[in-house]
């Protein structure tokens, strides 16, 4: 990955998303990063922190984890946050807790998500077929309808920032590795930063 002192002159945007998870998690960075490097930011990927999780039983691990994560978010400037549903009808958990992480912070940030239908609606889909054990949704549990694409905490940060939430529709199978959307957040991030 690329040195983060190299690159500390340009604005430093933080890649968060559900990307860490997929079979290649490295090539997924490298390739945010050198989108990022060509607009004239510095991409940090999470997996960009060398940390030696040898040794440490997974508490541990998820704590380090954490912790370099956190302090990775407070050297960025702004976040982009892949949003595309996953493991679920909204974006990746851990996602949505650094997109609050940065607003808190007051660092800009900027989302997409390869899906154009409304929370809503693929809440109410969810709800029509699964049954899991352990979700506590029910028909008589409202659902938020504000016409956004994503829960309204995620769609107001970032509005809040000066941004929309960038969604489009792509190819069944590309939904994490399409990268339209974040481009589009790239040209917003220079609209921002550089107006």
């Amino acid at each position: 990955m690329t040195d983060p002192a190299a690159m500390s002159a340009r604005p430093r945007i933080y890649l968060a998303g559900p990307e860490v998870f997929l079979p290649d998690p490295v090539e997924a960075g490298k390739t945010k990063q050198r989108l990022c490097d060509e607009a004239g930011f510095a991409g940090m990927y999470p997996l960009d922190a060398s940390l030696d999780l040898d040794g440490l039983d997974k508490h541990a691990q998820a704590e380090l984890i954490s912790s370099g994560n956190e302090a990775l978010m407070r050297s960025c400037d702004l976040l982009i946050a892949n949003l595309t549903p996953f493991r679920g009808v909204s974006a990746d958990v851990g996602t949505a807790f650094e997109v609050g992480f940065m607003r808190a912070l007051g660092r800009p940030v900027l989302g997409y998500a390869n899906t154009t239908g409304l929370y809503k609606a693929r809440c109410e889909d969810f709800r029509a077929t699964a049954a899991l054990s352990f979700d506590c949704d029910a028909a008589d549990v409202e659902i938020e309808d504000f016409e956004l694409a994503e829960n309204l905490m995620i769609a107001v940060a970032i509005a809040a920032s000066g941004s929309r939430l960038i969604v489009h529709d792509v190819a069944p199978g590309t939904q994490m590795t399409d990268l339209a959307g974040f481009r589009a957040c790239l040209a917003e991030a220079a609209r921002l930063l550089f107006r």
